[in-house]
């Protein structure tokens, strides 16, 4: 780190200013070195995302020229450069690699929102870094679309997400499995970059973790500043566990697999992060893999939960000596936080499968949400759709469940749900409507996403630009859209596999 950290040279010109800011960098300085992006011949803007410029008040307008595409693409810093490469370890595949970091990002600063909440835009694919461990630092169109896609997704279905700016393309060619594709760089915004292996970082360095836990704490749980110092820490532990307990919670519920739950993709904030072999279920099998390089399925769809469990149990090791001075002391204390997280991942995951199946939250729902999970298994039903079909059910429409299940497979339990669903002594109609707000109609679908990604690299944006419209208004469904709701081809499925794109 030591022999770069003057950065790369600076540029003989500069963009606009964005009104950045840099409490990071000032506040833990050990965890950043200053950076800057590398030069692209050609940098445009491929797609922009005006409802969030606006949030952040950025003018679109402004956002799409060309001084402003080369300061989104790392070309050119902008006028007020606070620009920062963070450094972090991780437990990769649960192997520890001791310094990892943005190897082909850049932290440009910090912002406010429209909520008054500070927030950082960060590229990603903007050139080598200190950290890039023999990487070029670029990426690819088809890769950086992908996150701007479904990170937007996962917003529009409410899960806690980074968002995407922009896509901003580069004018150069990247290769990847030796085939040249066109240059890209995401523009994303999050709550922050701060992650567990931020803290495993840390943790091995004189006079960091208290410094970097203080920044956090004020940052994203500001509730817990005035706490004495003997309390502070644990409830930061205590706060980090439940943001994740209730974030894997909603991955589960829409049938998402992260990919590369690594514990430097697990952020402080609670936040999904690092969009790269991720995808949606199609049929409802909780062993699946789609990520190419997770060949044990460590991160299989129904491992997350267990896996988060033990990334917070990293977390909570590199908080030791803030929670007491006494080893046995602080172990015992963080050990009894980090028990609960089963609890509350079961609470939020019920909440979440009763609201999905219309069905009182305040009930005993286990044995028939379990029966419901191995019905679907048993006959490789589709997760997204299973839901929807049930709303449908109680419309009179059987239909739909019947295409996916056969009646009399489905028979004995679909008396006891809907026994169930009239204990909450409700109209049907409105509990199936309740239902289709909180059961999407559209998720990114792999097939779909693949084929529009395929598009965009050939230069055809628009098949990208209809998926990107339909799965950020996932909840309304519409005949016309029917294509789009459609579970991929077994031919499809059978052999898909996702990448990091690195």
């Amino acid at each position: 780190m030591s022999e770069s950290s003057t950065g790369p040279a600076a540029p003989s010109t500069s963009g606009p200013a964005f009104g950045f800011e840099a409490t990071l960098a000032n506040e833990v300085p050990g965890v950043t070195v200053p950076w800057q992006g590398t030069r692209s011949p050609d940098p445009r803007v491929l797609v922009l995302n005006e409802d969030l410029a606006h949030s952040l008040a950025l003018d679109p307008v402004s956002l799409r020229s060309d001084d402003c595409a080369a300061v989104l693409s790392g070309s050119t810093p902008p006028a007020d450069d606070v620009g920062v490469a963070m450094a972090y370890a991780g437990h990769q595949f649960g192997n520890f690699v001791p310094l990892l970091g943005d190897g082909r990002a850049l932290l440009l600063g910090e912002l406010h929102d429209d909520r008054g909440r500070r927030v950082d835009l960060h590229l990603k694919g903007s050139g080598a870094t200190p950290f890039s461990r023999g990487g070029d630092g670029r990426a690819v169109v088809a890769a950086m679309l992908r996150e701007y896609l479904i990170s937007e997704a996962m917003h529009a279905l409410h899960i806690p997400t980074t968002r995407s700016l922009a896509v901003v393309t580069t004018g150069e060619h990247v290769r990847r499995d030796g085939v040249p594709q066109p240059g890209a760089v995401l523009a994303r915004v999050a709550a922050s970059h701060l992650r567990v292996g931020t803290f495993e970082f840390a943790a091995r360095r004189e006079g960091l973790t208290q410094p970097l836990a203080d920044h956090a704490i004020a940052r994203h749980y500001p509730e817990l500043v005035e706490l004495p110092t003997e309390d502070r820490y644990l409830a930061f532990f205590e706060a980090v566990v439940e943001a994740q307990a209730s974030l894997v919670a909603q991955w589960m519920s829409v049938g998402f697999v992260h990919g590369v739950m690594n514990t430097d993709n697990t952020t402080i904030s609670g936040e999904t992060i690092d969009y790269g072999p991720c995808a949606f279920l199609d049929a409802y099998e909780p062993a699946t893999v789609f990520s190419s390089i997770d060949h044990g399925g460590r991160y299989a769809y129904g491992n997350q939960p267990a896996v988060l469990g033990w990334n917070l149990a990293r977390f909570g090791e590199t908080l030791l000596p803030l929670v007491s001075s006494t080893p046995d002391t602080a172990i015992t204390a963080l050990t009894a936080v980090l028990d609960t997280f089963g609890q509350r991942y079961r609470l939020h995951y019920s909440a979440a499968m009763a609201a999905k199946l219309g069905l009182d939250d305040t009930a005993d729902n286990a044995a028939l949400i379990d029966d419901m999970h191995r019905l679907l298994t048993d006959h490789r039903a589709d997760w997204t759709l299973a839901f929807r079909a049930l709303a449908d059910e109680l419309r009179g429409h059987s239909a739909p469940l019947a295409a996916l299940i056969p009646p009399d497979a489905s028979s004995t339990w679909l008396n006891r749900w809907r026994t169930a669903v009239s204990d909450t002594n409700q109209d049907l109609a409105s509990i199936a409507d309740g239902m289709d707000r909180v059961n999407p109609a559209y998720i990114p679908r792999n097939h779909l996403l693949d084929a529009a990604l395929r598009s965009a690299t050939e230069g055809d944006l628009e098949p990208f630009e209809q998926l990107l419209d339909v799965v950020t208004t996932p909840f309304g469904y519409r005949a016309e859209r029917s294509d789009y709701a459609a579970p991929a081809p077994a031919s499809f499925s059978a052999g898909f596999q996702t990448f990091c794109g690195t």
